[in-house]
């Protein structure tokens, strides 16, 4: 017997590490998905300490909203994503009724009347659940059908797609109906969609836009676009946030000002420098070895996203993992082009970064997701 075996077979050195992988793997967790949250949710609490004014009452707020999703996480995860597959058709319906309540007594906050205040239960945003429910959904109906789906199964696709986020449109909740309407988009476009469908859809959206923004366009969301082109249109007014904002990022360099020493947020130039426009503060402070390892650590996450989606054994399972995957990617480049100027401003958190309690539980369940698919299965691949 050499020293390895001896070690092994004595409980040594190797035992900890297997005993705490099977404990992971026991409660369903995937520890480099775990690492890569962890360590966003630690640096997202720095930056909002200093793009808070070190308001203690935010950061314990948002560190309990990060509390409470882990917990949602683990208890998600728990979950047989087959189980989830089950009963995808009965969770759309009641998400359908919620949106269709939240209609007749929803809470107007920020200009869009998509929370729910009832009595003995936290303000929640119902809209945003439907991230999930929609994809898990369209997952369910694809998967059991022939790939590439077919005409009548595009158009059916298209119709539960429809159905959710025009009812959040009449929210006025732009952001939240387009991140809805792409994570079934790309449960869609990962059923194997061929790509003239795709070019041809891209098309027909770029033909209809000028139809939309004379007929159907509200005054503040035509402004927006007006600002997207031209900023100082208004620079006191519509393009103010946006110019504030790149004025933060550029006086970052590449370095930073150092921490808590950011100007642009700390003499309130910047509007909601803890929500929407956090990067800019983060940006600023420091600069953009700061920002690139913000990049790194949102790869870190959707690399592992994919790889999961990847190695998912059934077409349900990979279809969902790839949609949540890529809507999680998608909020990232959203907000950091739109603080940058690169597109319009529809008011969407930087994941993990932004303050909002709703948003990151909401995150989480995906994540949760995210684990079940991979611990509850055997992968295809090692």
């Amino acid at each position: 017997m050499n020293s390895r075996d001896f070690i092994r077979q004595s409980g040594g050195l190797e035992a900890p590490s297997s005993r705490a992988a099977s404990i992971l793997r026991m409660i369903h967790t995937d520890p480099p998905l775990l690492v890569g949250i962890i360590i966003l949710c630690a640096f997202g609490l720095l930056v909002l300490f200093s793009a808070s004014d070190a308001d203690l009452s935010i950061i314990r707020r948002q560190a309990m909203a990060m509390m409470a999703g882990l917990v949602v996480m683990f208890t998600v995860s728990q979950f047989n994503v087959q189980f989830i597959r089950s009963w995808s058709v009965s969770m759309y319906v009641g998400g359908l009724a919620i949106l269709l309540l939240v209609l007749f007594i929803g809470v107007e906050e920020n200009g869009a009347q998509s929370w729910l205040d009832l009595p003995g239960l936290p303000s929640f945003q119902p809209s945003e659940l439907m991230k999930f429910i929609v994809p898990a959904l369209l997952a369910w109906y694809l998967a059991s059908r022939p790939l590439p789906p077919r005409f009548k199964h595009l158009f059916w696709s298209l119709v539960l797609i429809i159905v959710p986020v025009a009812m959040i449109v009449l929210q006025n909740d732009m952001g939240t109906a387009l991140m809805v309407a792409m994570s079934g988009i790309f449960v869609v476009m990962l059923a194997g969609l061929r790509w003239r469908i795709v070019v041809a859809g891209v098309v027909t959206v770029l033909l209809a836009s000028p139809a939309w923004y004379l007929f159907l366009a509200q005054e503040h969301q035509k402004n927006r676009i007006l600002t997207f082109f031209n900023p100082y249109r208004d620079p006191t007014g519509a393009g103010y946030n946006i110019i504030q904002s790149q004025i933060a990022i550029g006086s970052g360099g590449i370095y930073g000002k150092g921490y808590q020493e950011g100007a642009q947020s700390h003499l309130d130039f910047i509007p909601e420098s803890n929500t929407d426009f956090i990067l800019a503060v983060l940006a600023e402070e420091f600069g953009l070895l700061g920002v690139l390892f913000l990049i790194c650590l949102y790869l870190f996450v959707l690399a592992r996203g994919f790889y999961i989606a990847y190695s998912a054994s059934d077409m349900f399972s990979r279809l969902l993992a790839g949609s949540i995957t890529l809507t999680f990617f998608l909020y990232v480049f959203v907000n950091m082009a739109m603080v940058s100027g690169l597109l319009p401003v529809i008011g969407l958190p930087l994941p993990l970064i932004s303050r909002g309690g709703t948003s990151v539980v909401t995150l989480f369940i995906g994540f949760g997701l995210l684990m079940s698919i991979h611990t509850h299965a055997r992968p295809r691949i090692t």
